[in-house]
């Protein structure tokens, strides 16, 4: 069995949720100002503001599986009352709530991985605790 203790000690605080809102917003965690992706979904690998480094991340499938969770319990219910309420076509259901699905998917994706990216910064994982 080995110790696999990480030592912070003498590394300044790094608080989650300020950084949590900053990856929200697709802007850096460190400094809140610099643009954290390009092309929609690319990662930049340092912040233009600040010069911190951003290619550490793993953010690997995380943004879909929470995109996919948090659309789906928000649009589930939602059919579900718009169909008990106004008893609307099968047809027009359909095709308000695929594109109402769609357009959330499209709106959560890259904030949602910029939130993985922004607590994985906070917390130090995968090389974010070694560089500036």
């Amino acid at each position: 069995m080995s110790d696999q203790t990480i030592e912070t000690t003498g590394q300044e605080e790094r608080p989650t949720w300020p950084a949590v809102t900053k990856g929200f917003r697709c802007r850096c965690p460190n400094c809140g100002k610099g643009k954290l992706l390009h092309s929609y979904l690319k990662v930049n690998d340092t912040c233009s503001n600040c010069g911190q480094e951003l290619f550490h991340h793993r953010a690997d499938d995380g943004p879909a599986y929470l995109t996919i969770l948090l659309v789906g319990h928000l649009m589930a219910p939602s059919m579900h009352v718009a169909f008990v309420q106004f008893r609307p076509e099968p047809l027009t259901l359909f095709a308000i709530f695929a594109i109402g699905c769609l357009a959330l998917s499209l709106y959560l994706l890259p904030r949602l991985k910029g939130v993985i990216i922004a607590y994985q910064w906070a917390r130090r994982m995968h090389g974010f605790g070694t560089a500036n």
